[in-house]
């Protein structure tokens, strides 16, 4: 398969190593991953904040870039970007587009998918020949779990890697409280949400958090930081890529 690889501005900015994981498991599955260079941001940020005729630009990027008929899946390292370019960027090409825009915005959001979903919808697989000797447990972030509605599919992956072991968050389904802009707006509420994520992660006794979107992973890994935990934060894509002949840099420094 032809799979288009949309890399996120967190993922571009500051978490390359879940975008380069995920070209390096998809090939290393037999699949083509070709990565557009004209991509820009898909404009969830804008539209989260209630300017909706701002990102147009962007969401006519986005199907140009991603519209070509040989792409036959997109996929991105992000449950909250998947959400948006298949229900948000419907929304501003109805409210503000031109017929074009609509019917490129279609054609897109249909082949588009977070990683999880490509692999076990898709591409028809769970065990992927990952290699993660760690203790992990897993965050489901709010727009792959209420939006996407991933359900277990990432608890599919994760329990067919080899020599994890795979703990139960508590409470997993309560949202972490970052939220984009709502954990500047809402700073206090969104530290006590926080603070019980951070609670349910230390009972775990995990070496790492993983979830689908390092949006996520950036809010808890920063609190698990600042409390010195331990538990480092991996996203999804990092732990499905590594190997026992090529393992995660986790994996290295443990084993030094």
């Amino acid at each position: 398969m032809r799979i288009g690889l949309f890399a996120t501005c967190l993922g571009d900015t500051l978490f390359p190593d879940a975008v380069r994981a995920t070209a390096v498991l998809l090939a290393r599955l037999g699949h083509e991953v070709v990565f557009p260079p004209g991509q820009t941001c898909c404009g969830q940020m804008h539209i989260n904040t209630g300017y909706q005729r701002e990102p147009v630009p962007l969401v006519r990027d986005f199907a140009e870039q991603f519209g070509d008929a040989s792409i036959e899946a997109v996929v991105m390292p992000s449950g909250s970007c998947a959400g948006s370019v298949r229900h948000q960027h419907a929304i501003v090409a109805a409210r503000y587009g031109d017929a074009a825009l609509r019917a490129g915005v279609a054609t897109v959001a249909a082949k588009t998918y977070e990683l999880s979903e490509l692999l076990v919808d898709v591409l028809g697989v769970t065990g992927v020949g990952a290699y993660f000797p760690h203790r992990v447990t897993y965050h489901p972030t709010c727009h792959s779990l209420r939006m996407l509605r991933v359900g277990d599919r990432p608890l599919r992956l994760l329990r067919a890697v080899d020599s994890i072991d795979l703990v139960e968050l508590p409470d997993a389904d309560s949202c972490c409280g970052f939220g984009g802009t709502f954990a500047l707006k809402n700073a206090g509420t969104s530290t006590a949400m926080l603070h019980d994520k951070l609670a349910g992660i230390a009972t775990t006794g995990a070496e790492v958090c993983t979830a689908g979107d390092s949006s996520c992973l950036m809010h808890i890994g920063g609190g698990l930081s600042r409390i010195r935990s331990g538990t480092r934060t991996l996203h999804l894509a990092r732990i499905l890529a590594a190997t026992r002949a090529t393992p995660d840099a986790l994996t290295e420094a443990t084993a030094v």
